[in-house]
């Protein structure tokens, strides 16, 4: 099996990074929201690990970043940056364990009820991820974008 990692002959290929978050929807209506030190305020989420499903990475994101033991109920789309090569896969959750605590990646992590959690996304792709994916009538979306 090639080791297309370190086969010198893909040096040049592609490399696109792949990463799943996820809109968890508590029983109250609430949104669960993480605060990126970097960031700010946003849902969940992270790159995929090798040998790691876009669902199995979505879950362990959540569940690192805040606490939250979720399943995934549904894919909704993508995002994709296009100059960074970045795509980002979006479920929806429902929040199944776990308990709220904050971790090295979320400096603050709550529930939060709409409109109130979208007024706290100040990035506006972020909110943009969030909107498209509480309303299944866009599922499956494609968005494309550059920075």
């Amino acid at each position: 099996m090639i080791d297309w990692y370190r086969d010198s002959r893909f040096v040049d290929a592609p490399r696109h990074v792949v990463s799943a978050a996820v809109t968890v929807v508590n029983d109250r209506r609430e949104i669960l929201l993480v605060k990126s030190p970097r960031r700010g305020w946003e849902i969940p989420g992270g790159q995929v690990e090798l040998g790691e499903s876009l669902r199995e990475a979505a879950a362990r994101e959540v569940e690192e970043e805040s606490g939250i033991v979720v399943e995934i109920t549904a894919f909704c789309g993508v995002f994709q940056t296009i100059g960074r090569s970045i795509c980002n896969t979006l479920f929806t959750g429902r929040a199944v364990g776990g308990s709220l605590r904050r971790s090295a990646e979320s400096i603050d992590v709550g529930w939060y009820p709409l409109p109130a959690a979208l007024d706290l996304v100040t990035h506006p792709t972020f909110r943009n991820r969030i909107e498209l994916s509480l309303d299944a009538s866009r599922w499956p979306f494609l968005v494309e974008y550059r920075e």
